[in-house]
């Protein structure tokens, strides 16, 4: 059952404004989400003239995915799905364990499968699509971290020590031990092959799944530092070396294993953390055997070392700028769509960071397609994203403003304004498809106002009355390519 709609096909002038108030409808008749996940599932992508390039669908709209990681320690419910889905995102970022996943050599545990299945079929049923993240923080559990990792039965330590310093959790990667685990997991073959088969046995499990949307194919690789990490330049060489050596055969062997068992998924590689501090990557480029058109993308982290260690951001110190700067050569030389996989500073509500959280969406609306903020919560701090009543956290906002999830155009833009609304701009590419901007409720708890240019655009507002997300609709049926767009919004 469709849900009734406030406005539909609206002839509005260029100044003309529709003050749309909640539609109503049965909200038991249908799930939370508008629409099945295959809807906004990227089939493609178009690389503009000023070398971004964009996830499209399959009437060639620009896509934007925003949304949220969900717990790394196995802890995430199908009620988290539904409240991102109700908050008008689109995407999660799902952590997954081979630790957990295949507990023993050879054996993907069913348990966790099935739970993974189960998030899988309530996002389709949502309207979501999933980011599947093979994570792991200071390798595995042999290091501490509980049962998130890389299992111990893949661990070679050398019997070198480790001492963990529990004021400074990222120390731990530089420890001894760390070192050798992750210069073996590079290195042995038994431990490469074992690896690789991992991934293809489970990609077989998943592969097909309406909600997948692919795979982030290992969380913030690290690896061997000889000499001393606190010297910048020390630090800088051996991520380059990694990036070109040891990380890049690591992508190839794990693009080819997924490969063997799932040519529709999309995969995404990291660099490492270094490009948080503005330094480019060094990764190469890389090869999909899939039949047709490839679809890779990349992954970067979107995080300011000093807000990590404690500080509350300072503007001037210019994170925001050299993030930007370093992000965008990469994939623009090789084609890649940008979903930034984690963001977000660990209290959004010191006055600093408040500026960051601002700052950072209108950066990523600038090189990304897509993100997803670090994470789906309630609390007072510690990252969550809600407050413990499941309100935005203050400071959070601009992450729960409108956004276009699907535009048939060019040079999509959009601005967040304090109060909740926004504008969002794109050129028309004079197809005359209709484009989608979603309303998260949190900016429109009382309805939306509606204001668009050029005239003669049709626009269907629609949105729910049991404070699910809306979405504003805009067709041009007689613009020219090349016609500018304006959508400008406000709470009512």
């Amino acid at each position: 059952m469709r849900l009734r709609r406030t406005a539909v096909a609206l002839l509005l002038a260029a100044t003309a404004a529709l003050t749309a108030a909640p539609a109503h409808g049965d909200p038991a008749a249908r799930p939370a989400g508008d629409r099945p996940a295959t809807d906004r599932f990227p089939t493609g992508t178009a690389t503009g003239p000023d070398g971004r390039t964009a996830l499209t669908d399959a009437q060639g709209r620009r896509l934007g995915l925003r949304g949220f990681n969900l717990d790394k320690y196995a802890e995430a419910t199908g009620a988290d799905l539904t409240s991102v889905a109700a908050q008008g995102f689109t995407l999660v970022r799902l952590p997954v364990s081979w630790t957990r996943l295949e507990p023993e050599r050879g054996r993907l545990d069913p348990a966790e499968l099935g739970r993974l299945r189960g998030l899988l079929d309530r996002a389709d049923r949502l309207g979501l699509l999933v980011l599947v993240d093979f994570h792991q923080d200071v390798y595995g559990p042999r290091f501490g971290g509980g049962t998130n990792g890389i299992p111990p039965w893949a661990t070679r330590d050398d019997g070198l020590p480790f001492t963990p310093d529990p004021a400074d959790w990222f120390a731990g990667y530089f420890q001894p031990a760390v070192q050798a685990a992750f210069r073996h997991l590079y290195d042995d073959p038994d431990l490469r092959a074992w690896q690789a088969d991992f991934y293809t046995r489970l990609a077989r499990e998943l592969r097909g799944h309406r909600s997948l949307l692919g795979y982030d194919l290992f969380n913030e690789p690290f690896g061997p530092v000889d000499g001393d990490p606190s010297d910048p330049a020390v630090l800088a060489a051996a991520s380059a070396a990694l990036e070109q050596g040891r990380l890049a055969d690591m992508y190839r062997r794990l693009i080819a294993a997924v490969r063997r068992a799932d040519s529709r998924s999309w995969l995404f590689v990291e660099p490492t953390v270094l490009v948080g501090q503005g330094v480019p990557t060094r990764l190469p480029g890389f090869a999909d055997p899939r039949p047709g058109a490839p679809r890779l993308g990349y992954a970067p982290h979107f995080y300011d070392t000093a807000v990590e260690n404690g500080a509350d951001w300072d503007p001037s110190g210019g994170f925001v700028e050299r993030y930007a700067a370093a992000i965008t050569a990469y994939p623009a030389a090789h084609r890649l769509p940008v979903l930034v996989g984690e963001w977000g500073p660990p209290d959004s509500r010191r006055p600093g960071n408040r500026q960051l959280v601002r700052r950072q969406v209108a950066a990523m609306d600038g090189f990304a397609e897509g993100w997803t903020m670090w994470y789906w919560c309630r609390g007072t701090g510690g990252y969550c994203a809600l407050d413990p009543a499941g309100h935005p956290a203050p400071g959070a906002e601009p992450a729960f403003g409108p956004y276009p999830a699907a535009v048939a155009g060019t040079g999509v833009r959009t601005e967040v304004r304090a109060d909740g609304g926004g504008t969002v701009r794109w050129t028309a590419d004079g197809t005359g498809h209709s484009s989608e901007v979603l309303l998260p409720p949190a900016a429109f708890p009382h309805g939306v106002r509606v204001t668009v240019s050029p005239a003669g655009a049709r626009v269907e507002v629609e949105q729910p009355a049991d404070g699910r997300a809306g979405t504003v609709g805009v067709r041009l049926p007689h613009a020219r390519p090349g016609t500018p767009v304006t959508v400008t919004l406000g709470p009512r």
